[in-house]
């Protein structure tokens, strides 16, 4: 290339210092798409496409502007894909529409930094005159678009899920729970999921500058790789099985927490239930949802008590959620009633402040807890929701034991955590069980993107799932994802199943996210240290 073409192609390729509202609408639309991505619509292929677009489009964009144009990306795809949240704010939170929304804006906007972070450090490393001017360049585009986009793009989203109690909802990678890969998430996790598509929007923008090459060899990589894992998987049927009921009450969320409606509540999950104490059902574990009884164990002690002796009776376990306490401290817990350790025992195990019991760990934020109360509480009804004072539980804990069956519990927001879910899960565990309350956020895509994350933790722990809620997504999960059955939302019903059991640890279960957060921060190194060496060599 002679030195006054470098120069024309030099000069054409410097970074953009503009942007116009037509490229930050753009932008927008492009991130909005993605919510198409996740439940209920599962068009998967959406979001590689949305981040190629966004690629392509911000290419020449100097890093602060490169930053803005990522921002109103991020912002449409939260803006549009957790507008649920509004739902209980509105709702039930007492706030004038016009509050809710801008309070929605501003959630976000604060999750649209993290996409803008990625966006900015990808163009701020590696400039678009390091792209075109040499042999070298061209090597650290394939770099900057296959390697150091993927790295970014799961260093955010892992920040995202961690920064401030973490808020790890919407990760690309779930939009491969029902998609072609969601194996590989027994090996590589729902980050690693991420790491794929990031690295196929790379290659998608690479094949629109006509290099194809590297698309159809990340194409043949990770189809190659969706074909090997399922050989590779460990997980295999143990040849046993627990039959279950899982009971969806469906209170409505104006009552759930109403005094006069508490012994209704209780007496309805118990005859519900009632009816498959027989021997020819056989059930062998009823699971009520998460605060199914809505007061702490000492008020209903009557009940409980009863209730554990009617499980007894029927050679059963009944795991509900309650409030527990311990001195002054309230739990959003989980406990099991009936017989602890085997079908047949004299009496059941239960006991007000038993062992056999799980307290939440990770607290929804203003739900469950709220952080600098002494300010926000007297502002609006939002900051003083039923039971917003909890305190947490032990990241790691026993699993509950009901039948002799383990069981490694989650309650609620804590499925959306991967590790979390990992160090609770041992392996002689036969279920994965998650309680749920989403009457929050009524006939929302909130419940339904719930249950898919919830699908993805049963992928790469390799257990059976059962998710049990007030009012649905009440479903069975196989250790693929897969669901098995399902009752439909906003009715009351009891869903029974036989669920099989498996044997084996998935890698992801093995490794974690350890390798992959490991991969991605050597890589953003690597791109440092590409950095300095051109700023050395410009200086030279």
């Amino acid at each position: 290339m002679t030195r006054s073409i470098r120069r024309v192609v030099f000069k054409k390729l410097l970074p953009q210092t503009q942007l116009s509202l037509i490229t930050l609408i753009s932008a927008f639309a492009a991130g909005a798409s993605t919510s198409l991505s996740f439940a209920p619509y599962n068009v998967w292929l959406l979001m590689p496409l949305a981040l190629a677009f966004a690629l392509w489009q911000s290419q020449l964009l100097a890093g602060k502007y490169a930053f803005r144009y990522w921002l109103a990306f991020g912002f449409g795809t939260f803006a549009i894909g957790i507008s649920w949240v509004h739902v209980s704010m509105a709702t039930f939170g007492g706030l004038p529409l016009i509050v809710s929304i801008a309070l929605m804006s501003v959630l976000s906007l604060y999750l649209g930094l993290y996409p803008a972070l990625a966006g900015y450090l990808l163009n701020k490393l590696i400039t678009p005159q390091d792209s075109f001017s040499s042999l070298r360049d061209r090597r650290i585009q394939l770099f900057k678009y296959l390697g150091l986009f993927p790295a970014l793009w799961v260093l955010t989203e892992w920040l995202r899920g961690w920064i401030m109690t973490g808020f790890p909802w919407l990760w690309a990678g779930y939009s491969q729970t029902s998609g072609p890969l969601s194996e590989l998430a027994s090996i590589i996790g729902a980050l690693g999921l991420s790491f794929i598509l990031a690295l196929i929007a790379g290659a998608l923008m690479l094949a629109i500058q006509r290099r194809l090459l590297p698309l159809l060899g990340v194409l043949t990589l990770v189809i190659s790789a969706a074909i090997i894992t399922p050989q590779l998987n460990p997980i295999t049927p143990s040849g046993k099985s627990v039959k279950v009921a899982l009971v969806q009450g469906n209170i409505a969320q104006s009552m759930k927490w109403e005094p006069g409606a508490l012994w209704p509540t209780m007496l309805k999950f118990m005859d519900l239930s009632r009816e498959h104490f027989d021997q020819q059902s056989s059930i062998d574990i009823v699971i009520w949802p998460e605060a199914a009884i809505p007061a702490p164990e000492a008020m209903v002690e009557d009940f409980l008590l009863n209730s554990n002796q009617v499980a007894n009776l029927n050679n059963t376990a009944i795991i509900t959620g309650i409030i527990s306490r311990q001195e002054q401290n309230f739990y959003n817990s989980l406990i099991v009633l009936g017989n602890h350790n085997s079908k047949q025992q004299p009496n059941g195990d239960y006991q007000i402040g038993g062992a056999n019991e799980f307290r939440k760990h990770h607290l929804l934020p203003i739900g469950e807890f709220v952080p600098f109360a002494a300010l926000l509480r007297p502002l609006a009804p939002l900051f003083n929701l039923p039971m917003s004072s909890f305190q947490q539980g032990d990241f790691v804990q026993p699993n509950l034991t009901a039948l002799g069956y383990k069981v490694a519990p989650a309650i609620c927001y804590e499925i959306v955590f991967p590790e979390q879910v990992r160090a609770n899960t041992q392996t002689d565990t036969d279920f994965i069980l998650t309680v749920s309350n989403d009457a929050w956020f009524g006939a929302s895509n909130g419940p339904l993107q719930h249950m898919e994350i919830a699908q993805m933790r049963a992928i790469e722990m390799g257990k059976p799932l059962l998710r049990a809620t007030n009012n649905g997504v009440t479903a069975v999960v196989d250790p693929y994802g897969k669901i098995v059955d399902i009752l439909p939302q906003f009715v009351t019903d009891v869903l029974i199943n036989d669920v099989a059991l498996y044997q084996g640890e998935t890698w992801f279960k093995r490794i974690g996210q350890t390798p992959l957060l490991t991969l991605c921060w050597l890589l953003l190194l690597f791109a440092l240290w590409i950095k300095y060496q051109g700023l050395t060599h410009r200086k030279s």
